[in-house]
């Protein structure tokens, strides 16, 4: 073989000149939305990564209970978690660029003590221009520390879906997610390295069937369709094998697959180019999830781009999972 390259001996360019690839540089300048993150609980530099790799703008959700330092959590708590967040959301866009809008919702976690208090304060909060996005929220088949019976759960869900309708919000659903098991355990002293929370804390499910995770994601629909809420206002974040199908088969909901901690619950790139082959792109999103109780990664979806492309994404259906599916529901990075 007579090498192209002036080399002492043929190297492996020379078995590359008779492929004519036509590499998408596009994709190195696209820009793209984080519907579900924790960023304001991140540290600066995390935040920095965001803007460096292409973030237009993004979604922080300011409802978690990791937070909240008591439990049962106290609805001042909660009310606090969405103050601290609205507190700091214009520093962050004046110090890395990015958009930076808010999610403010009531997680089920963990049971909050008179949560009528947080409705009734989350009407005024859903009319404040930086927030478009109720959630995260949604039923949740366990819970950390104290227990939230299963009909009180769906009551609070609904009645946030019922001001979303009113206030023309999008919902963010936190569906529970069905990790693979690795087939071992961590001592539970010690817990999940790389998670700051304690498991020896969870409860008892208050969802008593074969596939809880799924059936918690079916009654979040179900008080969806009770509050009047249109399902393509509904985004499921969290989305994974376990719920697929049925999300895409019998509702209008928007699936987001959290890809910034795939280490924990083994969703990736490649299972959303799955469903992008399966179902297109047009209900399909991607967020990080990133917080500061978990080992995340501010560049997992600028990867994801690169990655989605290798699997044989073309860019056009990239774009539209990372910048104009968000952009129409969450009416953000215009």
């Amino acid at each position: 073989m007579t090498s192209p390259h002036p080399t002492a001996r043929p190297t492996d360019a020379a078995h590359l000149e008779d492929r004519d690839v036509d590499l998408p540089t596009e994709l190195l300048n696209l820009p793209w939305i984080d519907v579900h993150n924790h960023a304001h609980t991140l540290s600066w530099d995390d935040r920095e990564r965001y803007a460096l790799s292409g973030c237009r703008s993004m979604v922080m959700v300011s409802s978690g209970y990791h937070w909240t330092p008591y439990k049962p959590v106290q609805a001042s708590d909660v009310r606090y978690l969405w103050d601290d967040a609205i507190n700091r959301r214009g520093a962050i866009e004046r110090n890395h660029f990015f958009e930076a809008k808010l999610g403010l919702g009531i997680h089920t976690g963990v049971r909050i003590e008179n949560p009528d208090e947080l409705l009734e304060a989350m009407a005024d909060y859903c009319d404040l221009e930086e927030v478009v996005a109720i959630g995260e929220t949604g039923v949740t088949p366990s819970q950390h520390v104290s227990s939230w019976g299963l009909d009180e759960q769906r009551a609070v869900v609904q009645a946030q879906m019922e001001l979303a309708d009113a206030h023309d919000l999008p919902v963010l659903l936190h569906t529970p997610n069905t990790s693979s098991d690795s087939g071992r355990s961590y001592r539970p002293e010690l817990g999940t390295p790389g998670y700051e929370k304690n498991p020896g804390l969870g409860q008892e499910p208050v969802i008593e069937r074969e596939n809880p995770a799924l059936e918690a994601v079916k009654i979040d629909v179900e008080a969806a369709r009770d509050a009047g809420l249109d399902e393509e206002r509904v985004v499921a974040s969290h989305a994974d094998e376990n719920n697929t199908e049925y999300l895409m088969a019998e509702t209008d909901c928007y699936l987001s697959y959290t890809i910034g901690h795939s280490w924990l619950i083994g969703v990736d790139a490649a299972d959303v180019a799955d469903a992008i082959d399966e179902y297109g792109p047009d209900r399909i999103m991607i967020d990080t999830d990133c917080a500061n109780v978990l080992r995340t990664d501010p560049f997992a979806l600028k990867r994801a781009i690169f990655e989605l492309y290798r699997y044989g994404i073309d860019e056009e259906a990239i774009r539209q999972v990372v910048l104009e599916n968000p952009r129409d529901v969450f009416d953000i990075g215009q």
